[in-house]
């Protein structure tokens, strides 16, 4: 077991994902990376908005 596989099947026992049925696996995962990307996409909106705010600040 190479060290890829390994953290994901640490990924799978840690989230419970192993006794999921493949396409409920599927969807999680789906879900897990919609959320991220709304987060990423948000928080760098959001940075940006404050550098500008900070900027004028100073």
């Amino acid at each position: 077991m190479n060290w890829v596989q390994r953290k994901i099947y640490l990924y799978n026992v840690t989230f419970g994902l192993y006794m999921l049925d493949w396409w409920e696996r599927y969807l999680f995962n789906t879900l897990v990376v919609v959320l991220l990307w709304f987060l990423c996409y948000n928080g760098s909106r959001y940075l940006m908005e404050f550098g500008k705010s900070v900027r004028r600040l100073w």
